[in-house]
């Protein structure tokens, strides 16, 4: 299923916007930050900070834009110290349109995917260099 027919909501929905280049930072809302690079063949998101409707748009992108570039999406979650349904929407519709691997997603997180059951779809790994060669 492509990103576009997963019916991503409209403020997730990716804008098309170029890649960032290696290990550049993306502007985002202030208390989230978003860096992506390449890592053993795989592409690496990285996610710090907080997370909702009002701060996911950047992320979304950066998945969006990832998922549909590359056979291999890791999410480094590590960071992530606030996530609401609208991250864990855009994490199942990831994973619905490619390879998502998720590390070490932060215990606030852990436990929101496992109290909405989707710990049980999503990979998850302990470290980058764990996911990018799975």
């Amino acid at each position: 299923m492509s990103w576009d027919e997963a019916g991503v909501p409209a403020h997730t929905r990716d804008t098309g916007a170029a890649l960032l280049s290696e290990r550049a930072a993306t502007p985002v809302p202030e208390g989230a930050a978003v860096l992506q690079y390449e890592w053993l063949g795989a592409w690496v998101v990285v996610a710090r900070g907080s997370y909702d409707m009002d701060s996911i748009a950047p992320l979304s992108d950066a998945l969006g834009a990832a998922v549909r570039r590359h056979p291999k999406v890791v999410l480094d979650a590590s960071g992530i110290t606030f996530a609401d349904s609208t991250l864990l929407n855009l994490l199942i519709l990831t994973h619905q349109a490619g390879t998502l691997r998720v590390v070490a997603p932060s215990p606030q997180l852990q436990r929101l995917c496992e109290i909405t059951g989707v710990d049980s779809i999503l990979q998850t790994r302990t470290s980058v260099d764990d996911a990018a060669v799975s």
